[in-house]
């Protein structure tokens, strides 16, 4: 079965920078888009990143030029860097699999695109 496994979450003063991983198993991964959503508590799960089969990257306006999205085929590994973090970025982040191989458009933003997700990841910002 499809695992997605998150890691490198934890707390962090604001202008700092963490580096999120995630972990794909049973799942073709290459050919497929991944992408990064985040949760705060009380809001919905919005997009944050995506990073398409051929490596096109795409971010929400709020992240734009603070994180990079980047994949690793042949480790099955997804990562979103993320750098001058910002209070208002504390949330729980998923990592996506987009469920439409070889996708060529410039829809990533929506969560219900996704096939499988993970369980998260909590980063804390603190100001």
């Amino acid at each position: 079965q499809v695992q997605l496994v998150e890691s490198g979450g934890g707390l962090v003063q604001a202008g700092g920078s963490l580096r999120l991983s995630c972990a794909a198993s049973g799942h073709t991964f290459s050919g497929y888009a991944m992408a990064w959503f985040r949760q705060a508590p009380g809001k919905d799960r919005e997009f944050v990143a995506a990073i398409s089969w051929s490596g096109s990257t795409y971010y929400a306006d709020s992240v734009k030029g603070r994180f990079i999205a980047s994949r690793d085929d042949a480790k099955k590994m997804v990562y979103l860097q993320m750098n001058s973090l910002k209070p208002e970025d504390t949330a729980v982040y998923y990592c996506a699999v987009d469920g439409r191989p070889y996708y060529r458009g410039t829809d990533r933003f929506d969560l219900n695109w996704y096939d499988y997700w993970g369980q998260g990841t909590q980063v804390t910002v603190s100001s």
